[in-house]
Parts: C-alpha cells; sequence; structure tokens
C-alpha cells in the first residue's frame, strides 16, 4: 500500500455544496433564498422581529429578581472532604480551615468563602472551619466526634 492508494470508504465523505455558483450546481441564481423581501438580502437580523408588533419576548411581563451584590460561595460536600481525608491529602490532626481545602485541590477558589453540605458519607474526627455550612453538615461532623466552625454568622442559614 502506498500513500497515493489511501482513500476513504465510499460515501464517507459529502462535498460541500457551493451555493449561487451558476446554473448547473442546482443553487444558482438567487442561491437558495427566493425572490426579494428582506430574507433574500445580505445583513439580515430578523430573531425576534414580529413586522413592527411588539415582539413577544417584550410584551410578557419580567420576574424575578438577581441580587448584583449577592456572596458566591465554593460548595463543597462532606463526603468529598473525607475522600480526600481517606487519601491522605488533608490532614485530620490539624485544622481543615479553607486554605487547607484549597491547598489539597478539593475547592478550586474561595470566591466569598467556602460553603460546607451534607452530601455522602463522613466518618472522620475533624475540626473543620469555614465561612458557611448547612445544619446537617454540622450534625453530621458532630456525629462523628469532631467540631464544624462557622467563621461568619451572616453566611449560615
Amino acid at each position: 500500500m502506498k500513500l497515493n492508494e489511501l482513500h476513504d470508504n465510499p460515501g464517507a465523505t459529502k462535498r460541500r455544496m457551493r451555493v449561487a455558483r451558476g446554473p448547473g450546481s442546482g443553487k444558482g441564481k438567487m442561491g437558495g433564498r427566493g425572490i426579494k423581501g428582506q430574507k433574500s438580502r445580505s445583513g439580515v437580523a430578523i430573531k425576534g422581529y414580529e413586522g413592527g408588533q411588539m415582539p413577544l419576548y417584550m410584551r410578557l411581563p419580567k420576574r424575578g429578581f438577581n441580587k448584583p451584590n449577592r456572596k458566591e460561595f465554593a460548595v463543597v460536600n462532606l463526603g468529598l472532604i473525607q475522600k480526600f481525608i481517606d487519601a491522605g491529602k488533608i490532614d485530620v490532626s490539624s485544622e481543615i480551615t479553607e486554605d487547607a481545602l484549597l491547598a489539597s485541590g478539593l475547592v478550586r477558589r474561595k470566591l466569598d468563602g467556602v460553603r460546607v453540605l451534607g452530601k455522602g458519607e463522613f466518618t472522620a474526627k475533624a475540626t473543620i472551619s469555614v465561612t458557611g455550612a448547612s445544619q446537617g453538615a454540622i450534625e453530621m461532623v458532630e456525629k462523628a466526634g469532631g467540631s464544624l466552625r462557622v467563621t461568619t454568622a451572616a453566611a449560615a442559614e
């Protein structure tokens, strides 16, 4: 077999349609755009335009509100912390802080702080200190014999 003998399977590749390249191409003259009208011209951006009538997206009422200065937390589940403890990436003998979670690679960036949620199994007797935690997470850590301290009162709901 030589390089010049290589070819793809029959029907594997299809040649692209060359639009508006003469009558023999099957898409010549007006290039499949029909006759006259706005859509036959170039530079048309119709999207939600309804011929001057108020578009549907503007007729419907606005709902909801996104607080511009809302706090955004890096979320960590207890099950993942346990997994990292078992793997030896987090040291249980010292206090587990946000910086320790960051150094272990469990949290990519702190944002406005780290919030711990109670998903998964947690058995390590650990002292955890974070910005926020769910009630279930606090109960799970205390049940395992450790303690979970929330540094800011406003962050914990």
